[in-house]
């Protein structure tokens, strides 16, 4: 049962997926969570390092979609001027937003990676859809009301993946 918790990769940030990796293992597109996988939570638009990685990926013909429980203002606030699709009100980690954003950009989810900070929404939404997975660092120490109650239930699961050699970790 946890194992529906384990991305199959793990790097600190976004900044450290590669689109010549991705392109290797066949990978054309990139769903991504929003709030403190790309930016802070509280940060209304993308950092410059942030925007020069949606650049890379464009460049190398890598699709992007951002699949966010956030509310429409939010996310539309962000995507917009980087003319990124996305989604909102996603329900994660139900897997339905996941495969609407496959389908979005035309891609089968096997040409396609997950890209998230937490486990109980991004990671099991991903694994629950049948997608690689990919977890990040969280960006900020601190999360929203919504985040907090997930991230105490994700320390114990993170716990017990490390005890059993599952997966290094970054706090």
């Amino acid at each position: 049962m946890l194992k529906q918790f384990l991305p199959n990769q793990h790097v600190k940030s976004i900044l450290d997926i590669h689109p010549e990796d991705l392109i290797k293992r066949g990978i054309k597109a990139i769903i991504t969570d929003l709030d403190n996988t790309l930016v802070e939570w509280d940060r209304p638009q993308a950092t410059p390092n942030v925007i020069k990685w949606f650049e890379e990926m464009k460049k190398h013909n890598i699709k992007v979609t951002i699949v966010s429980n956030n509310n429409e203002t939010r996310v539309k606030a962000f995507s917009d001027p980087l003319n990124i699709k996305f989604i909102y009100r996603a329900r994660k980690p139900l897997a339905k937003s996941f495969h609407k954003a496959a389908e979005l950009m035309n891609v089968k989810k096997e040409e396609t990676v997950v890209i998230g900070d937490q486990l109980l929404t991004d990671v099991l939404g991903g694994n629950l859809g049948g997608f690689h997975t990919i977890l990040v660092v969280p960006v900020a120490q601190t999360d929203g009301v919504a985040t907090k109650f997930n991230r105490l239930v994700e320390r114990q699961i993170l716990n017990w993946f490390r005890k059993k050699g599952m997966l290094q970790w970054e706090e």
